[in-house]
């Protein structure tokens, strides 16, 4: 084959044909005046032939000049038309374009089609699964990565390890899909946000939080659809449609476009997210816990260096193996959270607190829910430090069953675990310190808290003792002392 032969192989392309590359060798060396031989003319232009190659769809970046990759076909868009602005005689009034997602191992990114091609597609000669090389210009487009097609072919020889569609759970979702629906309830809702795009148009997206028995994950609304985050309350069970999945901040995300859609559907959907123990979180880490409210301080505002204003709330958390403060910031220091409930607080972030104390910071990117009903489950001994929490959400957005299941080590002694159904009416006491005033009275003992219903007077921080009837986890004092 000899050494030219040798590196046009090596080369794996179609761009030029082995009969083009041996023409433009004994080009380069007549250029260079003899200063190189065929080899080493070979060398070269082989080495600007694979200038813009890239190993993965991940390694692509907006701003370069021109990239060729490999990448499997996982959706394909619909024609559209627009009006150019007619720089030439010879140009088209009418432009074409087809986008069609594309994704390999790494990631996933949107091809933009033009004209005769987009046409062609349109026509049926391209289907999802193919797998294509690539070459043409990355820039950063509405709805991230895009890649204006220069030139694409079939290589029905090249293997890209993902599949269209699928995820119909949580913990299925991969990089790249698209097309997919998924079934949960509704964890959580952002507000609508604007954003100015490069052509002067203002841009909508919102964010809500879906889990399902095998996880969680962090859904985009974009545009149109961003509407749905205000129109679906927490404990909702929803499908999204058409969804593609794309990557942030090193976890994966879910997201809506024009084509897809978050529809409610009715049936009941279980959540069992997996939480840390409490005691065994790190400074630096990013985890999720659970755990019964034991305190909850007024919110608060502050004013950033910027001059605009802040807000947080504080609330205490405890599970089997100890406690912990939970910075609310933003939104979330509006949510409706009281000594006793149980909450999930995901992707806080571990800091260092105050006299070195540790306490979890719930940002944009965290996710607070409320356990309705996890205290009266029956057998659970509240919060669960590296257990699961639970809950299963109807149609109508009421919870059908919501719980904590046992602490890690042990459910903890509580008037609820030691009653059952034939107990619940039988005249108790307990003592605990008061975190909660007014209606009703919450008491702590350090390792439950009990609701209690009394006309006597309270002060926080006072050690008391309540006897009455217990009735639906609340007791209803008949003394105070």
């Amino acid at each position: 084959m000899g050494a030219i032969g040798d590196i046009y192989a090596d080369l794996e392309t179609d761009e030029v044909s082995e009969e083009e590359f041996r023409e433009a060798v004994e080009e380069k060396v007549e250029q260079m005046g003899g200063l190189a031989d065929e080899e080493t003319a070979a060398m070269l232009l082989a080495h600007e032939l694979n200038e813009n190659e890239v190993n993965a769809v991940a390694d692509i970046e907006p701003g370069m000049n021109e990239v060729k990759f490999i990448a499997k076909v996982m959706s394909v868009g619909d024609l559209r038309t627009f009006e150019r602005d007619g720089d030439g005689e010879d140009e088209p009034d009418e432009g074409r374009v087809i986008n069609v997602e594309a994704a390999d191992e790494t990631g996933s990114v949107r091809l933009a089609f033009w004209d005769q091609e987009a046409e062609s597609i349109d026509e049926g000669q391209l289907d999802v699964g193919d797998v294509l090389r690539v070459a043409g210009r990355p820039k950063e487009g509405y709805n991230g990565l895009e890649v204006s097609v220069d030139k694409a072919e079939p290589d029905e020889d090249a293997t890209v390890d993902v599949e269209p569609g699928g995820g119909s759970t949580i913990d299925a979702l991969s990089m790249g899909q698209s097309d997919v629906d998924v079934r949960g309830v509704v964890l959580d809702t952002d507000s609508i946000r604007t954003f100015d795009r490069d052509d002067g148009s203002e841009g909508r997206v919102a964010n809500l939080t879906i889990g399902d028995e095998t996880g969680r994950v962090r859904v985009t609304l974009w545009d149109d659809r961003a509407d749905r985050a205000e129109e679906i309350d927490p404990g909702t069970a929803v499908e999204i449609v058409d969804g593609y999945v794309r990557e942030r901040e090193g976890s994966l995300e879910l997201h809506v476009g024009d084509h897809g859609a978050v529809d409610e559907i009715d049936e009941a959907v279980a959540f069992e997210p997996d939480a840390a123990a409490i005691e065994h979180v790190e400074i630096g880490e990013t985890v999720d816990i659970a755990g019964v409210v034991r305190s909850a301080d007024p919110k608060r505002t502050f004013d950033r260096d910027d001059g605009s204003e802040g807000q947080v709330r504080n609330v205490r958390i405890q599970d089997a193996t100890g406690d912990i403060r939970v910075a609310l910031w933003g939104e979330k220091a509006d949510k409706e959270i009281a000594p006793g409930d149980e909450i999930l607080a995901a992707d806080v972030e571990i800091d260092d607190g105050w006299q070195d104390d540790k306490e979890a910071s719930a940002g944009w990117q965290s996710t607070v829910v409320v356990l309705d009903g996890a205290a009266s489950a029956p057998g659970n001994g509240g919060a669960g430090g590296g257990g699961q929490a639970a809950g299963a959400t109807s149609a109508d957005g009421g919870s059908a069953s919501a719980g904590l299941d046992d602490f890690a080590d042990g459910s903890t002694a509580t008037a609820t675990d030691e009653s059952d159904d034939e107990t619940t009416g039988e005249t108790i006491e307990f003592t605990g310190t008061v975190v909660q005033t007014g209606d009703p009275v919450v008491l702590d003992d350090g390792e439950e808290t009990m609701s209690v219903e009394t006309d006597e007077r309270v002060q926080l921080g006072q050690e008391v003792t309540a006897r009455g009837t217990l009735r639906d986890d609340r007791l209803d004092a008949d003394d105070v002392f």
